[in-house]
């Protein structure tokens, strides 16, 4: 197994809260992970009809089976075991006694909330970061090839292509997923729409303009969006609220979890004409973002990033808000750092009135500081840029 970089997270919550909940995206490395860390604790997947059904008909006598506690797999299929849980950690509120996973978000935080409030520690993994694949040696023919691939463990433990795997996993994640969460009758109408919402990868969210170019009322486009959010499949940047004198743009921009996903989507075959893209700069803004996110939920934090825009155009990229004090990052996918890079943040000192020292992470590599901001490539960030500007 690759080394996770939640793993300590996990495990203080296992110690500080009878019940530990792990919740992301399928395929992205839960089992493995909670398996390994909890090797000790009995593991049951709620995948399995049997056992599916034994808890949902039974609940009282399934736990029963596991009096010391154990691992629960996709629990959101069970959710009457949720109350039964809450009555067995009242009386014994024993760290770390049951760790349930689940991939679909909304469905598990409402059943967590409405029975384990105050009783679970709760974590969220993503696929594996550019952190972790760098450190155990995975990214070695670049930039493009990374993004080509993304971060999903099974990429990187098995000979299937990214092509092969995601045509399966789009195929699942349609036929279970979408109707286990909402009642989409058309799936070839929700595949485009999925395809369209990776075409805007890194750009400002208009729901009315997506559901057009789909074909669905804004309404659809609203709720099925909702699905992919709920799946850990996209998820929306918010602007910042900090007005300067200036009239801000109030959308949010859209963002991929995975690049990988994203650049299947898109019909990308290979890393050469992903070199050549129109979509190469955002597939690396949404990479840059996602990792920088990937570090705060790791370390069991809620998200600080934002992003900033007025109605002039006027754009900063990534605002990481720690304790009200802004630190603004600027992305270009460039390999050479050119001084139109560093104009935007520039204004940004001058309209904030910051004194914070900007950064711009860029396409190519090395880190050092240029006109007073501070200049990082991807290989820098990935080995411990991201960590150390979000501690």
């Amino acid at each position: 197994m690759i080394p996770r970089f939640i793993s300590p997270t996990i495990q203080r919550l296992a110690k500080g809260f009878p019940v530990l909940v792990l919740t992301g995206p399928r395929q992205s490395g839960k089992t493995t992970l909670v398996r390994d860390t909890f090797p000790d604790k009995p593991y049951v997947s709620l995948e399995n009809p049997d056992q599916r059904l034994f808890a949902n008909e039974d609940p009282r006598g399934f736990l029963a089976r596991y009096p010391d506690g154990a691992i629960f797999d996709e629990v959101q299929r069970a959710p009457e075991l949720l109350s039964y849980i809450q009555g067995i950690v009242d009386e014994q509120r024993t760290p770390g006694r049951y760790v349930l996973t689940g991939s679909q978000n909304f469905a598990l935080s409402r059943q967590v909330n409405q029975s384990l409030a105050g009783r679970a520690g709760i974590a969220q993994l993503l696929p594996l970061s550019g952190g972790e694949l760098m450190a155990e040696g995975f990214i070695k023919n670049g930039l493009d090839e990374w993004l080509f691939t993304g971060g999903y463990p099974a990429l990187y433990s098995t000979v299937v292509t990214p092509s092969d795997w995601f045509a399966s996993y789009v195929t699942t994640y349609l036929e279970r997923d979408v109707r286990d969460l909402t009642t989409v009758r058309d799936l070839i109408t929700f595949q485009r729409f999925l395809r369209l919402c990776a075409a805007r990868t890194g750009q400002l969210l208009n729901l009315s303009s997506l559901a057009t170019d789909c074909g669905i009322s804004q309404s659809t486009a609203t709720a099925w969006l909702s699905i992919l959010e709920a799946s850990y499949i996209v998820f929306r940047l918010t602007p910042h609220f900090a007005n300067f004198g200036k009239r801000l743009i109030k959308a949010p921009k859209l963002y991929f979890h995975d690049t990988g996903l994203a650049v299947f989507l898109l019909g990308i075959q290979t890393p050469e004409q992903l070199a050549t893209h129109s979509a190469r700069g955002a597939l690396f803004e949404t990479m840059v973002v996602s990792e920088y996110l990937r570090v705060r939920w790791n370390r069991g934090d809620i998200s600080n990033l934002y992003f900033w825009r007025d109605s002039t155009g006027n754009e900063v990229d990534l605002l990481l808000d720690e304790a009200g004090v802004l630190h603004p990052i600027e992305i270009k996918s460039g390999q050479t750092v050119a001084g139109d890079m560093l104009r935007t943040l520039k204004k940004w000192q001058t309209i904030s009135e910051s004194t914070v020292e900007p950064r711009l992470v860029f396409g190519g590599e090395g880190a050092y500081l240029r006109s007073g901001v501070q200049v990082t490539g991807w290989r820098e960030m990935l080995g411990g840029d991201a960590r150390e500007v979000t501690e």
